[in-house]
């Protein structure tokens, strides 16, 4: 351990996860209504406190915009709760006659709160957390410890002036790398919900722990030619600049088909994008990518006047975003990685296949598993292109930014949007309550196993009989020939009588002995169909059957009458 900071940090996660832990046992029993009265407490303080912990996070970070924060913690605290409200996470959750399902929570989460939405996350995940009756740590990126500080304050004490058992909302105020792998390693953490960098993601799963981890998102956004080009700038726009674009769903590249390019190009400048030349590209990228071709973190959130003057660029009064036409995607293009500010790469391309192509080459450069976008008025272009990008969520006619997160779509609200397997995450789900619950299912039997025994009747030979298939028998032929069988014999289901032995009379001794004919044997005709019992029958009077190609004998019957050499070709 490096410090005496970093010890303490170690030491506050121990004590935080501990009594979260005491806490959830309490909170594990409460009933739903219970459940449901604090959540409602907690949601409706965050709200209260939206535009004051907007400004906090805007202040402490140097990320975005104040007001846009707000509106991103209102959106946590109203369109989140309204969505979980009716969620039932207590007791029964489905019942069916042969399967019943029954809520129960994890324990304590860990949860990762990042610097570039940290009020918003926070609210988030103490809400669906205490939702599923889960207690919850919050460790906060050190540059934004204290705005996160206070919204766990905020809605701790609000929650437990309605009940919630006092440790169910933890938050560290010392917070280090250190101190955040003692909470997401601690014996007591039953999950981790990660919202960060890459390496605090990585260190999430590397924690031996359940966890549902966030990968960057490095977003696509395609106009295709039966768009309607200038609502699709402006949704670009929106996107892109809403909190000077840092939620990870913001758009990152625009791609555009050359047939309306000239169009999306004049509507671009129009809406305030500045279109940058070559000389001031190679200015940009000095200051936007590391020696490393890494994000360089200082312009993260930043407006694009702000990073045009740190670049020595001179742009126009009003322009809200940054335009770099690029050729390629890759490290050789330092600008199509995801910026989190308002820069966007900018390629043409000649259809819908080709720029299919290209977005799915920008998501493979950072950004898999998570979001792209297409403004397209045909909907078959729609599933084309979403059926292609390696992606959880495409996104149609709308700023990516506030569709991903479910703001102007119907997918789940969420601040924490999973990227599946291309991103190396546990799922590619919207993340919710249902995702910090077990669920048991108690089932009942709907297919019984037999339990009884098969009879067992001796065989007329010591050798046992081998049971034989064939898989070309007809079982509907095979049943309608037993009862064939059974009928002309008037057979009835009861134990079958030991066969009368047939006596054949002596013959004439001045006679020679007569061979009777096959056909004679068995009443003149050859059999369709031979059981056992009719090879024990010939074996017992001394004849023979006569049977063809056709004729259906079964495995015993075949067996004894092979043995027995009863069998006679027609």
């Amino acid at each position: 351990m490096s410090s005496d900071r970093d010890r303490q940090s170690v030491d506050q996660a121990n004590e935080l996860v501990e009594r979260a832990f005491e806490a959830q046992k309490t909170l594990a029993a409460f009933s739903q209504e219970k459940v449901d009265g604090i959540v409602e407490a907690m949601a409706r303080a965050a709200r209260e406190n939206s535009y004051r912990l907007g400004e906090m996070a805007h202040l402490e970070t140097g990320y975005g915009k104040a007001a846009d924060k707000a509106t991103k913690n209102i959106f946590s605290a109203e369109q989140v709760y309204n969505f979980i409200k009716p969620m039932r996470t207590v007791g029964i959750l489905r019942e069916t006659p042969s399967i019943v399902e029954v809520a129960s929570p994890r324990g304590v989460i860990a949860a990762i709160i990042p610097s570039t939405n940290p009020t918003s996350t926070a609210i988030f995940k103490i809400l669906i957390s205490t939702k599923a009756r889960d207690a919850v740590v919050l460790s906060p990126h050190p540059t934004a410890a204290n705005c996160i500080s206070e919204t766990a304050r905020v809605m701790s004490e609000a929650g437990e002036a309605a009940g919630l058992p006092a440790g169910s909302i933890g938050c560290m105020s010392i917070a280090t790398i250190e101190g955040a792998q003692e909470l997401m390693k601690h014996k007591r953490t039953a999950l981790i919900l990660a919202t960060g960098g890459t390496g605090m993601v990585r260190a999430a799963y590397s924690s031996g722990k359940p966890a549902f981890g966030v990968g960057p998102g490095n977003v696509p956004a395609m106009i295709e030619r039966s768009a309607n080009v200038q609502k699709a700038v402006r949704d670009i726009l929106t996107g892109k600049c809403f909190d000077n674009g840092t939620i990870c769903s913001s758009e990152q590249a625009v791609v555009v088909e050359r047939e309306i390019e000239p169009q999306a190009r004049q509507h671009l400048i129009n809406e305030g994008a500045y279109f940058v030349d070559k000389s001031e590209q190679e200015k940009l990228v000095k200051v936007v990518a590391t020696e490393k071709n890494t994000l360089n973190s200082q312009i993260v959130g930043k407006s694009a006047k702000v990073i045009a003057d740190m670049a020595g660029i001179s742009i126009p009064a009003g322009v809200r975003a940054l335009i770099c036409e690029l050729e390629g995607v890759g490290r050789e293009f330092p600008l199509s990685m995801e910026k989190l500010s308002p820069i966007l790469a900018y390629y043409v391309v000649e259809n819908l296949d080709e720029g299919s192509e290209r977005c799915a080459q920008i998501l493979r450069y950072g950004g898999m598993g998570h979001t792209a976008s297409i403004h397209t008025e045909k909907r078959d272009a729609a599933r084309e292109y979403g059926s292609r990008m390696p992606a959880s969520r495409i996104i149609v006619n709308s700023p990516s930014t506030h569709g991903a997160i479910g703001f102007t779509t119907d997918l789940e609200p969420s601040m924490t949007l999973g990227c599946g397997s291309w991103g190396g995450n546990v799922t590619s789900d919207n993340i919710s309550p249902r995702h910090l619950l077990d669920v048991k299912r108690i089932a009942f039997e709907t297919k019984p196993v037999n339990h009884q025994r098969p009879s067992e009747r001796p065989l007329a030979s010591d050798a046992p009989a081998q049971p034989r298939s064939d898989p070309g028998l007809d079982r509907a032929r095979i049943s309608a020939l037993v009862d064939k069988f059974l009928a002309e014999r008037q057979i009835n289901l009861t134990p079958p009588r030991q066969p009368e032995q047939v006596i054949s009379p002596a013959p004439i001794p001045s006679a020679p002995p007569v061979e009777v004919p096959p056909a004679a044997v068995v009443n003149g005709r050859v059999y369709d169909f031979v059981c056992e019992d009719d090879v024990k029958r010939a074996v017992a009077s001394n004849e023979k059957i006569r049977v063809n190609s056709k004729t259906i004998i079964t495995p015993a019957a075949r067996d004894l009458g092979e043995q027995k050499d009863v069998f006679s070709k027609a």
